[in-house]
């Protein structure tokens, strides 16, 4: 590999521990934990066990393919040693959908932290610029705003990327840590019944939704190549990261929906952790809560963006994108380029697009990765065996096919109109493999 495309060694283990606790805890537990409980009332803690568990075998699934193929690229790049080329590039663009998507739609949520914050301090953002032409407004200028600062650190290099979001990991864990600890004293377990009301189709309609919280693991073993031991070091940030935030998700939503009945969340889906804090009259708590979550979607958006980038860059160096995508710096030792197109697509998306309506698009893609990592270990087990891995998922078979029934039926219960959506996305895909990245593939020039 030429110097000019070589990334630089900065992360260890709990350096990718925090990485992921950035990505993962955010608007999952700040945001979707209300429309969760509307869903599924106060069984969303069975909802988040479900989607915990489709993420922990096939976080298993990765770990074993982070410790063999210890190169940036994640999902795609574990694809492309056992699958071929040509599902790679499908799995690769199932990701750039869920990276672009998910940077956008976190940014339009911040945006709406960011100005309810500074109303308090008695700034107030007109409304047509916190609003897509679509709902009436010029754009959202926070949104468009925050992604291009997000889009700066990244292009600096990743050592200082680190250092700001384990510093904001630290911030958000501590508010998450301090609403469990003085909302356990106000919890009234009679908010509790009926545990279930909208019965187990609920639970599952709102795992398929809440999924979108558990984004951000698999975002972790695209740091393969900044990554000091990464045979050691990536599934120990994978499994590690979500242990932790799969307990703290069931754990605040436990606390959450025993302060507030269910019900009450209607009205207050955008930042349903501040309205459930209120109810104790610990205001304090609350305006911790707002700030926490305003800072804390910063780290998601960061490493959502830093995965997107690392994918382009694989991508690229294997020929089916443009070289300007594997082009490094030579003094920031990172994309340049790679980072502000995907950051400015991103930007625009979140200013300019009203992405409800395609929320679930992340969730699909990132399910369908999933399914296919998972076939891949399977694969590779029998067709080399004997291959080192200095970690092994359990229980092959099995836990690989349960990653691939768990993800398989959260991916049955998402809309009918993102499947389409999907659908549509693939084929775009398709045209610009053929036309493009098949004859310009790397593995193509040596054939």
């Amino acid at each position: 590999m030429s110097k000019g495309s070589q990334l630089r060694r900065e992360l260890g283990a709990w350096d990718l521990t925090l990485l992921g606790i950035g990505a993962i805890i955010g608007t999952g537990i700040f945001v979707l934990t209300g429309l969760g409980s509307l869903t599924a009332g106060p069984a969303l803690t069975l909802s988040f066990i479900i989607a915990g568990l489709a993420c922990l075998f096939a976080g298993l699934t990765y770990a074993e393919f982070a410790s063999i193929v210890p190169v940036s690229g994640s999902a795609y790049t574990y694809s492309y040693v056992t699958i071929g080329e040509f599902m790679a590039w499908i799995i690769g663009w199932d990701l750039i959908l869920e990276y672009l998507l998910a940077v956008s739609s976190v940014s339009v949520g911040w945006s709406g932290y960011f100005a309810d914050l500074v109303m308090g301090l008695g700034i107030q953002i007109p409304q047509s610029l916190l609003m897509t032409p679509i709902e009436g407004g010029i754009m959202n200028l926070p949104a468009f705003l925050i992604v291009l600062l997000i889009t700066l650190l990244v292009s600096i290099g990743v050592k200082e990327s680190k250092w700001v979001n384990n510093l904001i990991v630290a911030l958000k864990l501590l508010v998450v840590v301090l609403f469990i600890l003085v909302g356990f004293f106000y919890v009234k377990p009679d908010n509790w019944t009926p545990f279930m009301p909208f019965g187990f189709e609920g639970v599952f309609q709102a795992a398929a939704v809440i999924f979108f919280a558990f984004l951000g693991f698999d975002a972790v073993s695209t740091a393969a190549e900044e990554t000091r031991n990464p045979q050691k070091d990536l599934p120990k940030g994978i499994l590690w990261s979500l242990a932790i935030c799969t307990i703290l998700y069931v754990v605040t939503t436990m606390v959450m929906t025993g302060l507030v009945e269910y019900k009450l969340f209607a009205g207050h889906e955008k930042s349903p952790v501040a309205f459930a804090i209120s109810v104790t009259g610990q205001d304090w708590l609350r305006g911790l809560v707002s700030v926490g979550a305003t800072v804390g979607m910063l780290t998601v958006m960061l490493v959502m963006l830093y995965g997107q980038v690392r994918i382009g860059y694989s991508m690229s160096r294997d020929g089916l994108l443009p070289k300007v995508f594997s082009k490094v710096n030579i003094k920031t030792r990172t994309p340049f380029i790679n980072t502000w197109i995907f950051g400015l697509v991103a930007a625009c998306l979140g200013g300019f697009v009203s992405l409800k309506e395609l929320s679930e698009l992340v969730n699909l893609g990132t399910l369908a990765a999933f399914v296919l990592v998972s076939i891949c270990v399977m694969i590779l087990r029998k067709t080399q065996p004997d291959l080192p891995r200095s970690f092994r998922t359990p229980l092959v078979p099995l836990v690989p096919i349960l990653a691939i029934l768990f993800c398989g039926f959260l991916m049955i219960k998402l809309p009918g109109t993102s499947w389409m959506r999907f659908l549509i996305w693939l084929l775009v895909g398709l045209i610009i493999y053929f036309v493009y990245g098949y004859r310009n593939s790397e593995l193509n020039k040596k054939k």
